[in-house]
């Protein structure tokens, strides 16, 4: 087998990369992009570098250094496992301790910051393992985001906050797989990278499943000196450290149970799961060892395939999740690898893109609570988030091949296609977790938040707008009313914007992104006003004789006035949400229908929940009109952020309950007009240079004086009308709707040699109009050409 994995990841990039002259040649706003993106990545090193610091006690304690006990390592009697610590092998602690002594010497504060460096190489390693992705310019501004995530996932924090080193066998495996062992290298060079990954090996063995990686692609120097190099360093160690040998290999069978008991949480690997199960005995091992071999034989396939493609980076993710998953014990530390999934491509469709990247970043950087709602089969999923990303990079996730028609060159998805659903709910999901923690830890001190009450209160008294006591008196003194006020409040506020959203993502995905976007921006300000204006509610101001309907009398003496303050922070009140919401459902509702009733309910429902909130005294007036502003100020911000994206700001469609039309077959598709590609000619109702009657268009002199392009073979003709007609096919059953289709075609028109004769007028220039017909009969007829219509300009 022929690697080629070094050549074709190494085909984008260019010898003698300087980067200050590419900096020069960034532009101003790539300039400002890449300062900004390097100070952000700076911010986040100096905290982890602080709060590392900030909790050394006793003896220096860096990321690079496991912990020990103070009398471990050879020769002194003592044991690395003596204090249920450390968990790395007894060759992690016989080189690591004497760097620990050093740093105990003096050197603490230097050797805390090589974990930081560690963390960097991984960075910079994972970028130029991209298959040809980026240009050494664009790798500037790469380079320190993938710093910002990985100093913001759990296994990076870990490394500074538990004292592990979990940076440092990755980057040992990066530096021989993609360096050292890839492309066309001598034997020499092999066995230095084989050496490498073998020294990984010896601190993290379950990265030994890279041995038959490197054997099955060819790689057998590598593989004989990663084998060996691991074997070494474990008989080193045995023969200095016997006792602690002893415990690791066979007492604790690869570490299994070391310092947390295996079924811990943070043991990400089937041993963990199955024993969170209640598997234990002869049934968990044997069913551990089927699935752990299973596991490790399709992602060994898999990742070779990727080496093949031309996909290192890939190749050693997948083979990394698979260790992960395989290990019997898989700490926060030991997860690294995750992240590097992110390195495939998954999608045909170019809004679907971001969603597997957005998923693995979420996974390695949020709790499982934020991921998934606190309901119990949910919960369950959320706490094994990392080992199921794992596993679906070892064994189940499609990603795209280099040699695929998509790979560069995605279905585009425009305003008006549906976003992917899976990103959906998570962004969802996660906005919600945002909201309720800065909610939750927005300022609570009661006396400023009963001033804010007190002001509110005077200045609807000087506007006459003081009617929450009146409102709340008549709903206490009418029991079904106070009923109903109650169940209103406690189960419309989620249930109707939630079914909106659905419904609108269903029937109207280009209407779905334009209201998802201005509500995510109406909460966003919400929360502002939360941290800015802390205010009590009516019914929690002492004295003033307003009665909470829904909870019952507070012990307003007690700061935490029971167990209302374990749900939500109780002093958010300025803007009113409720309100908020239940405007933007009207807004929703009134522009997407004509139907009087459904419109009637759109201005009725905010009108209501104001009613309401003031009823139940959980809202003041003022509140209320504080949720419209920012409802307003949100459709403004979304207004504003889709003009710079260049995206229709307003409706995107004239009439409600209808589909995108198709366009006419004498009429260019609706939105086509102006839609400009690369090329002579422009999509819909453009103009065409020719040169004289009868030439093909297209296929005159180049700008630069060359020929045209009538030579092409017949048989390139048909492959690419072949592949034109499978990707139409396959867009059109997908649920993105009809105008990616359109959109699709069109690019399709750009890209395959076209035949077809035009006419010239007297001046030159024709109209020319393509036609799209819609239908049964575009399916039957989508291997032959399409029709065109010239017009006279």
């Amino acid at each position: 087998m022929t690697d080629t994995s070094g050549e074709r990841a190494g085909s984008g990039t260019a010898s003698g990369f300087r980067p200050v002259t590419a900096f020069g040649r960034l532009g101003p706003r790539r300039g400002a992009a890449l300062v900004a993106l390097w100070l952000l990545a700076a911010a986040l090193a100096v905290r982890e570098l602080a709060g590392a610091l900030s909790t050394r006690s006793g003896t220096w304690d860096s990321g690079l250094f496991l912990r020990t006990a103070p009398d471990a390592g050879p020769g002194a009697g003592g044991s690395s496992y003596a204090d249920d610590a450390f968990t790395g092998t007894p060759f992690a602690g016989l080189v690591l301790t004497p760097l620990r002594r050093a740093a105990d010497g003096g050197m603490g504060a230097v050797w805390t910051a090589v974990p930081m460096l560690l963390v960097a190489a991984v960075a910079v390693m994972a970028v130029r393992g991209l298959p040809d992705r980026f240009g050494r310019r664009t790798e500037l501004l790469v380079v320190p985001a993938a710093f910002s995530v990985l100093l913001v996932s759990t296994p990076v924090r870990s490394t500074f906050g538990l004292g592990q080193s979990g940076a440092l066998p990755v980057l040992l495996v990066l530096l021989g797989w993609l360096t050292l062992g890839a492309g066309e290298r001598t034997a020499a060079d092999r066995r230095a990278a084989g050496v490498l990954i073998g020294l990984a090996a010896a601190l993290q063995p379950a990265v030994l499943l890279f041995v038959p990686l490197l054997w099955m692609t060819g790689r057998r120097a590598a593989a004989g000196a990663t084998a060996g190099t691991f074997a070494a360093c474990t008989v080193l160690a045995w023969s200095l450290m016997p006792a602690d040998s002893r415990t690791y290999w066979l007492h604790h069978v690869g570490g299994t149970g070391l310092a947390d008991p295996s079924d811990a949480l943070g043991n990400q690997s089937l041993h963990g799961a199955l024993l969170r199960l209640g598997l234990h005995g002869p049934l968990e091992i044997v069913l551990f060892a089927g699935l752990a071999a299973g596991v490790a034989w399709l992602a060994v396939r898999r990742a070779a395939l990727y080496v093949r493609d031309g996909q290192p980076l890939l190749a050693a993710a997948v083979t990394g999740c698979a260790t992960v998953a395989v290990s019997p014990a898989a700490w926060q530390h030991e997860q690294l690898w995750i992240l590097l999934a992110v390195a495939g491509r998954i999608g045909r469709r170019s809004g679907d893109r971001v969603m597997w990247p957005v998923l693995v970043v979420a996974v390695m950087t949020l709790d499982g609570s934020a991921l998934l709602p606190n309901v119990p089969p949910l919960t369950a999923v959320g706490d094994h988030a990392p080992l199921i990303a794992a596993l679906l990079t070892a064994c189940a996730v499609p990603f795209l091949a280099r040699d695929s028609p998509y790979w560069n060159d995605p279905v585009r998805t425009g305003p008006l296609s549906r976003p992917s659903l899976l990103l959906e709910l998570l962004l969802i999901r996660v906005g919600y977790w945002v909201y309720s923690v800065i909610r939750g830890h927005a300022p609570d001190t009661r006396g400023t938040a009963e001033g804010h009450g007190l002001q509110i209160l005077d200045v609807e008294r000087v506007l006459l707008l003081d009617w929450e006591h009146a409102l709340n008196r008549f709903a206490v003194a009418h029991p079904w009313l106070e009923t109903l006020c109650n169940v209103y409040y406690q189960s419309l506020h989620y249930a109707v914007p939630v079914t909106l959203l659905v419904i609108l993502y269903l029937r109207r995905p280009g209407e779905y992104r334009r209201h998802r976007t201005a509500l995510s921006f109406a909460t966003l300000l919400g929360l502002v006003g939360f941290w800015l204006y802390p205010l009590a509610p009516p019914r929690l101001m002492p004295g003033l004789g307003y009665v909470d309907t829904a909870h019952g009398p507070q012990d307003l003496s007690d700061p935490d006035f029971g167990a209302l303050t374990a749900l939500s922070n109780q002093y958010a009140a300025m803007p009113s949400l409720h309100v908020g919401w239940s405007l933007w459902c009207g807004v929703v509702l009134v522009s997407m229908t004509r139907n009087r009733l459904l419109r009637a309910l759109g201005v009725a429902y905010p009108l209501l929940t104001t009613y309401v909130v003031m009823a139940t005294a959980n809202h003041y007036l003022l509140d209320a009109f504080g949720g419209a502003v920012v409802v307003a100020a949100g459709y403004g911000l979304q207004r504003v952020l889709f003009r710079l994206r260049g995206l229709p700001a307003g409706r995107l469609l004239d009439a409600p309950g209808t589909t995108p039309p198709t366009a006419s077959p004498t009429a260019p598709a609706p939105g086509a007009e102006g839609l400009r590609l690369p090329g002579p000619r422009t999509v819909g109702a453009a103009r065409v240079p020719v040169g004289g009657p009868g030439q093909r268009h297209g296929r005159g002199p180049t700008p630069q004086g060359g020929e045209g392009r009538d030579d092409r073979d017949a048989h390139g003709d048909e492959e690419d009308h072949r592949l034109s007609g499978q990707r139409d096919a396959a867009q059109a059953r997908d649920t993105g709707g009809t105008v990616d289709v359109r959109l699709h075609r069109v690019q399709q028109q750009r890209r395959e040699p076209d035949d077809r004769p035009v006419q010239a007028g007297p001046d030159g220039p024709v109209r020319v109009v393509l036609q799209d017909r819609g239908g049964e009969g575009d399916q039957r007829d989508q291997h032959q050409e399409r029709d065109v219509q010239p017009e006279q300009s």
